[in-house]
């Protein structure tokens, strides 16, 4: 089998888009003609996905669906597995889960969700940049799209209150201390939020906080988990390992052994 190759970029959004929109990026994956599986584990966002090129499968139950271009992947519980071979290109927007499902004015979930919806529209154009090498102009038609649906919208000031302070404290918060945050009661704010996320404020908190780890051990692999258990708000180390498994499937001693051997 030949090496396997691959690049990734991230831009940022514009001021505007800055409380809906994390980043947009690209990644591009060239595997060969044999059918190569990866997988994505989950984090506190949620994306929605353009793919060029051969096609994109989920792997689920033992079998290969086709996924369309877009599609979206809301909050996961566990790893996703795709398949692919060839050469894959993806154009991704990382959006904040408690307001993508309210741009689009679509239901939220947690599954990977297919909508026909007016961004789908989009595929021909970032098709045709993509094929011809360009990014950034790529890029940037997707950011007007969503500056000019911005422009349209307005937006929930509770949620709004609740996704800032659960960003500036990456996920370590209450959900009484969200509740105060939003100026909101607990049951109206938890009503809201699993509407408009189709999670929980105390879920969407513990995904936040095991993804700063996860991507702590990407980055360094040797370090401390009881200090990085108590850096990312965990009562101790088996607190992190219990949380971790749970959306790994593998222990966080065992995901810095992978990303070690991988560096």
């Amino acid at each position: 089998m030949p090496p396997l190759h691959t690049y990734y970029q991230e831009f940022q959004p514009a001021e505007e888009l800055k409380d809906i929109i994390q980043c947009f990026w690209y990644y591009k994956r060239a595997v060969g003609e044999e059918q190569s599986c990866f997988e994505v584990i989950p984090d506190g966002h949620t994306e929605i996905i353009f793919h060029f090129g051969d096609s994109l499968d989920l792997f689920d139950n033992e079998k290969l669906t086709p996924l369309p271009s877009p599609f979206i992947m809301g909050l996961q519980e566990g790893p996703v597995c795709f398949h692919i071979k060839n050469t894959m290109e993806i154009m991704g927007i990382r959006c904040y889960p408690w307001v993508l499902f309210d741009l689009l004015d679509i239901p939220s979930g947690k599954g990977i969700h297919l909508p026909k919806h007016p961004v789908s529209q989009l595929y021909p154009d970032l098709n045709a940049l993509i094929l011809s090498g360009t990014i950034e102009p790529a890029v940037a038609r997707i950011q007007q799209y969503f500056l000019e649906l911005f422009s349209q919208k307005s937006f929930d000031d509770v949620l709004s209150k609740a996704g800032t302070a659960i960003r500036a404290a990456k996920g370590s918060i209450s959900v009484h201390e969200v509740a105060d945050s939003s100026h909101a009661t607990l049951r109206t704010l938890e009503r809201k939020f699993k509407k408009s996320s189709g999670k929980t404020v105390k879920d969407l908190c513990a995904l936040i906080r095991f993804e700063q780890v996860r991507n702590e051990l990407m980055l360094n692999p040797d370090a401390n988990l009881a200090g990085l258990a108590y850096q990312s708000g965990y009562t101790d180390q088996s607190h992190l390992t219990r949380e971790f498994k749970r959306y790994a499937h593998v222990t966080p001693a065992a995901f810095a052994r992978k990303c070690r051997n991988e560096q």
